[in-house]
């Protein structure tokens, strides 16, 4: 058996040590007693050291709580032979040990195939999991005997991050997951399945093709928790907004909470967002934030229209530097007015070309003892 798995050689080693052979485990305890960070940086370990210092490290007296690979070998390599502390560690710190999606791969499958693992926090910050990576972390929060409460995954060249509140369907247990994506080989993050209720996807680099993936996991599960979707300063364009859109079109659909700042959304976008939240009166849709884009005079009429509608429910509009003209606040100010049922409490129309016109209309809107603003910007 020239590489046996590290399941196998630590099976090999407890019986060694009942035959009291334990040269190769003192090898180990020798170089754990140097101590200090990267103790093991290399020093080209033998299958069977690797598979000893799982063992030393399994068999101590002291509880395995966290797990750090910085402090042995910061690398691949090393995470592929210790894999077995990792699912028996509660933390396992793996930032910047050079994980690609291989690495991520083994991770998945060894939690997997280990439902009791104790594995609560991961952390794999200043990595290189690329989309397989990505996907195999997925399909393993997809497992609902993944018991994983925490996963932060945040790249080199990036300072934002993205946070989700995870809820599993069959447990109470919330799940926090911190991730970004390298603007230079940015990441399409799929994430599937699993019952969330916020996703902070900032600056991910999230194109049409994450947007189509999101929506397509969602809408394949309907009992998902979702509430709330960041997708701040991302690339969905037009196209990944239709996706979502016809998302909001479904009855299930649970979210109260859109944020498309800054996603390059022109009049078509806003067109397909308000079309299927008028075509849905049960939507529970309550903010919307469509700050710095480029909805246009059509888009705007399109959300004047969908205010309009006593069946919206939308409670805040962020409509933030959208080039918005004297006509388009007349248009918002006119769907309010003549809407008296209107939920809308917040509206910020902030960095826009509203002209003496538009803040006249915004100001009679605001003497109409009907309208329900509570703050305008």
């Amino acid at each position: 058996m020239k590489n046996p798995s590290p399941e196998k050689s630590i099976n090999l080693f407890h019986c060694l040590n009942e035959l009291k052979d334990n040269s190769i485990v003192q090898e180990v305890q020798t170089l754990l007693s140097r101590g200090g960070d990267h103790c093991f940086s290399g020093a080209r370990l033998s299958p069977a050291q690797w598979s000893a210092l799982v063992f030393v490290l399994l068999n101590s007296e002291e509880k395995l709580d966290e797990f750090d690979l910085s402090k042995y070998d910061p690398s691949e390599e090393s995470l592929l032979r210790l894999l077995p502390l990792v699912t028996a560690s509660r933390k396992t710190m793996l930032s910047n040990c050079k994980i690609t999606e291989e690495g991520c791969a083994a991770l998945a499958s060894a939690l997997r195939s280990n439902p009791s693992s104790h594995l609560r926090e991961l952390n794999l910050n200043h990595n290189e999991p690329g989309d397989s990576g990505v996907k195999q972390l997925s399909a393993l929060l997809e497992d609902p005997h993944c018991k994983l409460e925490k996963l932060e995954c945040i790249t080199v060249s990036l300072f934002l991050y993205f946070s989700l509140s995870l809820t599993h369907t069959n447990s109470p247990t919330h799940i926090h997951i911190y991730i970004a994506t390298l603007f230079l080989s940015p990441s399409l993050f799929l994430i599937v399945g699993f019952s969330p209720s916020l996703y902070r996807l900032t600056w991910c680099s999230i194109t049409h093709e994450g947007c189509a993936a999101l929506a397509s996991a969602l809408r394949s599960n309907p009992l998902s928790h979702l509430r709330e979707l960041n997708l701040n300063y991302n690339k969905p364009g037009d196209s990944g907004v239709m996706q979502l859109s016809a998302l909001l079109e479904e009855p299930y659909c649970k979210l109260e909470k859109i944020q498309l700042s800054w996603c390059g959304i022109t009049d078509e976008g806003c067109a397909a967002l308000a079309s299927a939240l008028r075509s849905n009166p049960s939507s529970h849709l309550r903010e919307l934030n469509l700050n710095y884009n480029k909805p246009g005079d059509s888009g705007v009429k399109q959300l004047s229209a969908l205010l309009e509608d006593p069946h919206c429910k939308l409670e805040k509009l962020d409509l933030c530097n959208c080039s918005i003209p004297e006509e388009g606040c007349a248009a918002l100010a006119s769907a309010l007015r003549s809407n008296p049922s209107s939920h809308l409490r917040e509206l910020n129309l902030n960095q826009n070309n509203l002209g003496d016109s538009g803040v006249k209309q915004l100001s009679a809107l605001l003497e109409d003892p009907h309208c329900k603003l509570e703050k305008l910007e």
